[in-house]
């Protein structure tokens, strides 16, 4: 039989062995709640196998990358009661746990830098939040990831789908004219 302390630690520490990271959550519109919380070790696993061999290419690494923060999401949604997160405002206005694009952005651009902290991104690096306001009640806002090889800026916007749905991944450009994502 496993002594308890033996299976905690075996819980406790990631795949690499090194412990599931601690990350700065936010919800209710415009953060107004916000939590630190311990990744489960499930979920953190599962993340790190997608991502710790280097893809051959950034695209690949940005699809990667938008199936790991589908992980985070619904990792988190569990923990926090954000797991019935409806995409966009309308659908869950006025519901506990729904999140709105500040919320979505910053919780995203926290899970961007957890997989850069860890060495999980090869192609990319995270870049500043970024905001669309083409008129005064129409402002958005996205995380944003940036190649390292061409600089060019790409959008992770999960605000658009429900908790643990894989975000829109488009160019930053794209995303600042209200193009829409390619479909999946």
């Amino acid at each position: 039989m496993t002594p308890p302390a033996l299976l905690l630690g075996a819980w406790l520490l990631g795949i690499d062995g090194s412990p599931p990271p601690l990350i700065n959550v936010c919800w209710d519109y415009g953060c107004d709640r916000s939590e630190r919380l311990m990744v489960p070790a499930d979920a953190w696993a599962a993340i790190h196998r997608r991502l710790r061999e280097p893809p051959p290419d950034a695209a690949t690494e940005r699809s990667r990358v938008a199936v790991a923060i589908a992980r985070f999401e619904a990792a988190v949604g569990a923990q926090t009661g954000t797991w019935m997160d409806l995409g966009g405002n309308l659908a869950g206005s006025g519901q506990p746990g729904q999140l709105d694009c500040i919320d979505e952005s910053r919780n995203t651009t926290g899970y961007l830098h957890v997989l850069a902290e860890r060495g999980l991104l090869h192609w990319h690096r995270v870049g500043e939040r970024q905001k669309r306001a083409p008129w005064l009640f129409d402002q958005h806002w996205t995380a944003v990831l940036v190649d390292r090889t061409d600089g060019r800026r790409w959008a992770i916007d999960s605000w658009h789908r429900d908790n643990g749905e894989r975000p829109y991944v488009q160019t930053l450009e794209a995303w600042l004219d209200k193009d829409e994502p390619e479909a999946r």
